[in-house]
């Protein structure tokens, strides 16, 4: 299983945002929703062994958490608007505990701390951070849990939370990319590695 957690530092946690303003009046939530088209599209279908956590950390009522899995997604589309409709319907839902807005889409009030209690401890976890190790020279196994920030870096004391799960820390190229883009390049490090 590949499981991506992208922290949405400003990505709005009200379903009042408007379709036509992802990125103005949702907190840069297009950054995380080309982030879902690039976990988990193929040409004509969608990769099955993909999970993605979204950490939306925006105001009014964060923290919440979006989790999408592959082998269940219905509906899901590559355009953003879509997609930010998805969102949107997940946000409407009164979550307790994990509840389920539409088939593979869960949301609940996870903190980032949170979420990594419930992830496997078998689980191998990799920091996307430019001073890492070269992404090429670093195995990992079926199990593999990448993190990374949206438009923005993890702050200090994210950092400091992640760091209690011994992560390696892998960079993907010589400059900065995109994070829609980093997950994209993993997804190709890893395919070429199982093809």
């Amino acid at each position: 299983m590949r499981r991506f957690i992208v922290i949405g530092h400003r990505a709005t946690t009200s379903a009042s945002f408007k379709l036509d303003d992802l990125c103005g009046g949702a907190g840069r939530l297009d950054v995380l929703l080309r982030c879902i088209n690039s976990a988990f599209f193929l040409s004509h279908d969608i990769r099955r062994d993909v999970e993605m956590f979204l950490v939306l950390l925006g105001p009014p009522s964060s923290p919440k958490t979006l989790r999408f899995v592959g082998n269940e997604l219905k509906y899901l589309n590559p355009d953003e608007r879509s997609t930010g409709a998805l969102v949107r319907n997940a946000l409407m839902q009164k979550a307790s505990g994990e509840e389920r807005s539409s088939p593979g889409i869960y949301i609940s009030n996870r903190s980032y701390p949170e979420l990594f209690s419930n992830i496997s401890k078998e689980t191998k976890v990799v920091y996307l951070k430019e001073d890492g190790a070269d992404i090429r020279e670093v195995d990992f196994p079926d199990d593999v849990t990448f993190v990374l920030g949206d438009d923005q870096d993890l702050t200090p004391e994210e950092e400091e939370s992640l760091m209690a799960y011994l992560p390696n820390k892998v960079r993907l190229g010589p400059i900065s990319y995109h994070a829609d883009h980093c997950i994209t390049i993993v997804n190709n490090e890893l395919d070429r590695r199982i093809s």
